[in-house]
């Protein structure tokens, strides 16, 4: 089993319905002229009240008063198409989007890191699922093969020896062949590929194109044409439509998750993070509004991409009602896990320092998270200061021993019991901008135990001292 097909037989429907926060309406996707207006598709519930694919529009709103209708839209299938590529290339970097309704994808050099067929099987279910698919899945030698196997069974698995046992009882119709020749197939008595494979192929050449045979000989893996191997964009682009104004905030907040999700998955089939993503707001009659979401460092876990979204869209006030939701990503960085102990003392409902960080940031603003980094001045009270939040400044090789909370303004210390516990240390510097200090610092300790960093003029080791910090 070196090749899986994952089939999506109701792609453009599940593209419209995974847009809806109720997934049980009765949808239908509409097409066809103004005049003839036609169901391309139905939901399960649709079905239930007595609507088909193919029916006028009209004749459906006679039968039921709950239906919602959708225009079909077939760039909208094909992005979500390449979605689902950019989301299986993180499992396989040979997807091929050469089949009709059909995505194939090479798993046999993917076992290594992820098991056999059925824990890549497991994963992918498990992922379609949540992204909101109705699909099939088929592993076989060749593509080919399970793209074919995926129209009669929705969960297989062929290796090489039970191929052929597979693929004879497969109707004519559903193997992939031209329509032509189906129809020549079929009045010949040859209703099967079984009974297909079993014919000469000299009499297979002389009364069908070449492609025929080619085709025949591509299922049992005799040949293998060549497919044309998907390569993931270098930006993320999705947008959901609405089909009415939305005024709320809170009702936006089913098509920002979508979103949000799909962007995670797309980052995942990268391996990569992003670190800056754009909201754009749709309007009627007016310029669109853009939310810019900037990070620290790159993420791509899903909650947290919606929650950090969702704490901006909370604050923003929209000109209008909004008709779309956009989401675009351009800077995509690498992505860096967060290194992490074997044995982790913390919690497992503790949320790591960048989360936290960048939950703040959300909510209070990018400027009221601010973090502390160090400066090349030897002054205590200017060795420190304000620097960005992502806490990467690189500290010293050798930093002196100093106090965790140091005092606005140095203070006299009056103890008479005080105790020197080691210095002095000179520190003398500032000539350059009128700020010149020339101090010998001593570590102490207080008659009640308490350890202080004091100084006293130079020279003048029995004081008095000035105290300019506590340690802890």
């Amino acid at each position: 089993m070196q090749w899986a097909c994952l089939l999506l037989p109701q792609l453009a429907l599940d593209t419209a319905l995974r847009q809806q926060p109720d997934p049980s309406l009765a949808l239908v996707l509409v097409s066809g002229p103004a005049q003839r207006r036609m169901l391309h598709a139905v939901s399960p519930r649709a079905r239930q009240l007595g609507l088909r694919r193919g029916m006028l529009l009209s004749a459906a709103q006679v039968l039921t008063g709950e239906l919602v209708c959708v225009e079909y839209d077939p760039r909208a299938e094909q992005a979500t198409r390449q979605l689902l590529a950019s989301w299986l290339y993180g499992i396989s970097s040979q997807v091929s989007l050469d089949f009709p309704h059909a995505l194939a994808l090479e798993v046999g050099a993917s076992r290594a890191l992820f098991g056999d067929w059925p824990a890549i099987e497991q994963r992918l279910h498990a992922g379609l699922q949540e992204l909101g698919f109705r699909h099939r899945l088929v592993a076989a030698p060749n593509p080919y093969a399970a793209c074919v196997l995926t129209h009669l069974h929705p969960r297989l698995g062929v290796d090489d020896s039970h191929l052929l046992a597979a693929l004879d009882p497969v109707p004519i119709e559903r193997s992939g062949l031209p329509a032509d020749a189906v129809t020549v197939l079929t009045r010949s008595g040859l209703r099967t590929l079984g009974a297909a494979f079993a014919v000469p192929r000299d009499s297979l050449a002389r009364r069908f194109a070449p492609q025929v045979l080619a085709h025949l000989d591509a299922l049992r893996g005799l040949q293998s044409p060549l497919l044309r191997y998907f390569q993931p964009p270098d930006r993320f682009d999705a947008r959901i439509e609405f089909e009415y104004e939305i005024d709320s905030t809170q009702a936006l907040l089913f098509p920002l998750r979508r979103l949000t999700a799909d962007l995670a998955a797309f980052l995942c089939s990268r391996d990569g993070g992003v670190q800056q993503f754009d909201l754009w707001f749709e309007h009627d009659g007016q310029p669109d509004t853009r939310l810019s979401i900037g990070l620290l460092a790159p993420e791509r876990d899903p909650a947290m991409l919606f929650e950090l979204a969702r704490n901006r869209v909370d604050h923003l006030a929209l000109p209008a009602g909004s008709r779309g939701l956009r989401l675009q990503a351009e800077r995509l960085p690498p992505f860096v896990p967060a290194a992490r102990d074997l044995f982790d003392p913390r919690p497992q409902q503790a949320m790591p320092w960048e989360q936290v960080r960048e939950r703040l940031r959300a909510r209070l603003g990018d400027d009221a998270v601010q973090g502390l980094g160090l400066r090349a001045d030897h002054r205590p009270e200017r060795a420190s200061g304000d620097a960005d939040a992502t806490g990467k400044a690189s500290p010293p090789v050798a930093l002196p021993l100093r106090p965790g909370w140091l005092l606005p303004q140095p203070q006299p210390l009056h103890d008479p019991h005080l105790r020197v516990l080691s210095g002095p240390e000179r520190i003398e510097s500032g000539w350059w901008d009128a700020g010149d200090v020339r101090r010998d610092y001593y570590v102490v300790e207080t008659a009640q135990g308490q350890r202080g960093w004091a100084y006293t003029a130079p020279d003048a080791s029995a004081g008095p001292f000035m105290l300019h910090g506590w340690f802890a």
